[in-house]
Formats: structure tokens, sequence, C-alpha cells
């Protein structure tokens, strides 16, 4: 990237939704034990200790590691089938996309994505969705 500075903090992680989910099945698929999951109807605590219903089934698998978005990408998509049969039967049934959070130091941060993380997530069918916090948030 030309000139600008990269962002202060990336997280990316796989997101699966739906009301119907049944984790185990997803696991099943992909191949790999996520890093979070829920059914419909299950209770979970926050962080602040409240007490919450999850309203539909979950499944999350985050990259765990530090890093550009290209490698963080690059590295959870790696971990996970690149058939796109299988991605096709998710997204049919469930909202799935690749979720990155970018927090920025100062106001004018940026990054960029790759032409082969672009074709990974095109392959798999997925969405590549961007929460951007400013340095203030």
């Amino acid at each position: 990237m030309g000139g600008m500075p990269e962002l202060a903090r990336i997280s990316v992680g796989l997101r699966i939704f739906g009301e119907a989910l049944d984790p185990d099945e997803i696991t099943r698929l992909l191949g790999v034990e996520p890093t979070g999951c829920a059914r419909r109807g299950d209770t979970h605590r926050t962080a602040s200790g409240r007490e919450v219903v999850a309203r539909s089934g979950s499944w999350r698998l985050d990259a765990g590691l530090p890093g550009d978005l290209n490698t963080q990408i690059s590295a959870l998509l790696t971990k996970l089938p690149s058939d796109p049969i299988i991605w096709r039967k998710l997204s049919e049934h469930y909202e799935c996309d690749v979720f990155c959070g970018l927090f920025m130091r100062e106001g004018n941060e940026g990054t960029e994505l790759s032409p082969l993380v672009m074709s990974m997530l095109a392959i798999r069918g997925l969405r590549l969705g961007l929460d951007i916090y400013g340095g203030s948030d």
C-alpha cells in the first residue's frame, strides 16, 4: 500500500448463522472445531455477566493469529475445505460470511485485499463483512 499507514489491529473470523443451525453438522461438514457455537435457545453469559438466549444457531471460527488482512483471511480459509459444493450447501441453508473488525489508531489507515484472497472468498461464495472502528471508538 503506497504511503497509507496500516491498520492498528485486525480481527477475522468465519461466521455461519441460521435458525435451525446444528453446530455439530457444520463441524462435520467443515472438518474443523469452531472457536464458538450455539444452538437456537442456548443461553450464555456476556462479558458483562448478563444471561442471553441465542435467537439463532451460530458457528464461528476465528483466524486466531496476528497479521494483515490477507494473512489472516488466507490462514482462516486454508484451515477449511475449498470444495464449492460444500459451501453452496452451507450458503443455501445459512448466512455465511468472513467478518473482519478493522481498528484504526488514526483517521487515514487502510488495507487492501490481494487477488488471491478475493478468489479464495469467491470460490467459496463467501461475503466479506467489514466493521471499521475509528481511533476514538
